[in-house]
């Protein structure tokens, strides 16, 4: 079958997450997409640990579906050869500091004017402009300044940052979106343009109600630990196994189907739990009570009691669990890819599904440089 995107050649120039798993994205849905790296060594990410047989996986999540072009950047030939690239392709993708591109004379000006036709894919940590866009910028720097960390966590402890990389990786989402929507712009307009995507500008997106509640009330939202802000009893109970299962039963619909399950349909006559307002007034209470049955019985006894009257709820399933989960098993969500010099890497799959043009791992992460020749010939008609 033909891939959705075969044919377009993407220039990934980016480091690290959210750039690098951009350009991933555009590689799954069957872009050609070059990554340029630093002769050698290449990119950053292929030092850092975990290693597996020498090679990083971390670099490894990143990094497949894409070919290697090695070209040294500070040296006169090389940028040139990098505008030559830039002149046919059909997406460039970079996150260095903002200027850093016009630096080196490769800005959206002069980028723009050699290929009118150019998407080009700029993401940073505060933007483009404003006044912090100089500052350094990760992923934890964006959940902290967006208040996505004052919002996680204990409400007695200190603010927490999430367990992933959650700005990096949606940043890299909205970063994809954008190129999608620049190219099919393009389709009518015959130009491309910028797209633009920034670390704290996600992890504002993420704030829903709370930057509205903030703004017109003056009401700040902060931690609340694993209840729902809105619903109760929604949280996460000890089992006598000592796992962690989340409930969410605190809906109209899913309170009934819980009193039932654990034994207690005395609970929707009582005044103090007959509305999702009055649940959230008594939430201590009702906690209480959940907590006293979900400890008394195994994991999967509470488990099978709650599918069995379908009340929305799971383990708190630890990586162990994940990597062996029959759901993801059974949809190919966890599969082995062939990294050259390596070996196979068990990694997350592929997440989008389409009928007509599917998705595809067609390579691993390639070893530095690997294909500058073939890219050169391929695009540009000459040799290294």
């Amino acid at each position: 079958m033909v891939a959705s995107l075969e044919g377009l050649k993407v220039l990934d120039l980016s480091r690290f997450i959210a750039g690098p798993y951009c350009a991933m994205l555009l590689g799954d849905l069957g872009a050609e997409v070059v990554k340029v790296e630093k002769p050698g060594s290449g990119e950053g990410t292929r030092q850092l640990d975990p290693k597996f047989r020498g090679g990083s996986l971390y670099a490894a999540t990143l990094h497949r579906n894409k070919k290697s072009v090695a070209l040294d950047l500070r040296t006169p030939g090389d940028l040139q050869k990098l505008r030559d690239l830039a002149a046919v392709a059909d997406v460039i993708i970079e996150n260095f500091r903002p200027g850093t591109m016009e630096a080196m004379g490769c800005g959206w000006e002069e980028l723009h004017a050699l290929n009118p036709r150019l998407v080009m894919v700029r993401i940073s940590g505060f933007g483009q402009t404003g006044p912090d866009a100089q500052k350094p910028c990760f992923d934890v720097i964006a959940q902290a300044r967006s208040g996505i960390m004052d919002l996680t966590g204990d409400p007695e402890g200190p603010p927490t940052m999430a367990g992933v990389f959650i700005c990096d990786y949606a940043t890299g989402l909205y970063a994809t979106i954008g190129a999608l929507a620049a190219i099919q712009a393009r389709e009518r307009t015959g130009r491309g343009q910028v797209v633009e995507a920034a670390l704290l500008d996600t992890g504002i997106s993420f704030l829903m109600t709370a930057l509205s509640e903030q703004l017109l009330f003056d009401r700040t939202t902060t931690r609340v630990g694993n209840r729902d802000r809105y619903a109760a009893p929604s949280n996460t109970f000890k089992s006598l196994d000592g796992d962690w299962v989340h409930i969410a039963g605190g809906g109209n619909i899913m309170f009934p189907r819980l009193a039932k399950a654990i034994g207690r349909p005395d609970l929707l006559s009582d005044p103090r739990f007959a509305t999702v307002t009055a649940r959230l007034a008594h939430v201590d209470e009702i906690e209480a009570i959940v907590t006293s049955w979900v400890k008394e019985r195994r994991t999967e006894e509470v488990l099978a009691a709650l599918d069995a009257a379908d009340v929305t709820c799971a383990k708190v399933a630890t990586l162990r669990d994940v990597a062996n989960d029959p759901q993801l098993r059974a949809r190919g969500k966890i599969v082995d890819v062939e990294h050259e010099g390596i070996g196979a890497i068990p990694m997350q799959g592929l997440t989008i599904g389409l009928s007509d043009t599917p998705l595809a791992i067609l390579r691993g992460i390639p070893p530095v440089g690997a294909h500058t020749d073939e890219i050169l010939q391929s695009w540009l008609g000459k040799r290294a």
